[in-house]
C-alpha cells in the first residue's frame, strides 16, 4: 500500500514517483526528455553564436564607415580651402585687386564664424555637455589648439 499510495498522491499512477531527482516516466520519455532538452541547447548555441557573428561583423561595417567618415572630412576641408583660394571656371577672373579683396573679405567673415563657432563649442564642452565620439572630440581639440 506503501508505493502505490505514494504514486497516488505524487500526482499519477504508472511507476511516477516524486520529482526531487526521482523518475518522473519511463525510461523512452526520459530519453525523450533528454534528447529534446539537448536540442534546445544546441539552438541557443547557435544563435548565440549567430548573434557574435553578427555583432562582430556591425563592428566592422562601424570601423569602415568612421574611416570613410573621416576621409570624407578631410576632403570636404580640401575642397573647402580651394574654394577659397580661386574662383571656380563658370567666374570670369576679375580684377586682381579687387578679386584680393573680394577674398580678404570673405576669409575675414569666414574667421569670425569660426571663431564664434569655437566659442560655442568651448561653452558646451564647459557645461558638460559634450557628447562627442572620441574622434569628433580630438578634431575639437585640434581645432581649439589653433585658435
Amino acid at each position: 500500500a506503501g508505493l502505490g499510495a505514494l504514486g497516488q498522491r505524487g500526482g499519477g499512477g504508472g511507476g511516477r514517483q516524486g520529482w526531487r531527482g526521482e523518475s518522473r516516466g519511463s525510461p523512452q520519455q526520459l530519453a525523450e526528455r533528454y534528447a529534446d532538452l539537448a536540442a534546445s541547447h544546441s539552438e541557443a548555441l547557435r544563435q548565440r553564436e549567430e548573434r557574435e557573428w553578427h555583432n562582430a561583423r556591425l563592428r566592422l561595417e562601424n570601423a569602415r564607415l568612421r574611416l570613410e567618415n573621416r576621409r570624407l572630412r578631410r576632403e570636404n576641408r580640401c575642397l573647402f580651402r580651394q574654394a577659397l583660394l580661386g574662383p571656380g571656371p563658370e567666374k570670369p577672373p576679375a580684377e586682381p585687386g579687387e578679386e584680393a579683396e573680394a577674398l580678404r573679405a570673405q576669409l575675414g567673415r569666414l574667421q569670425e564664424k569660426h571663431r564664434r563657432a569655437l566659442r560655442h563649442l568651448r561653452r558646451c564642452r564647459a557645461a558638460g555637455g559634450q557628447e562627442a565620439s572620441g574622434a569628433e572630440d580630438s578634431e575639437l581639440d585640434e581645432l581649439l589648439l589653433e585658435e
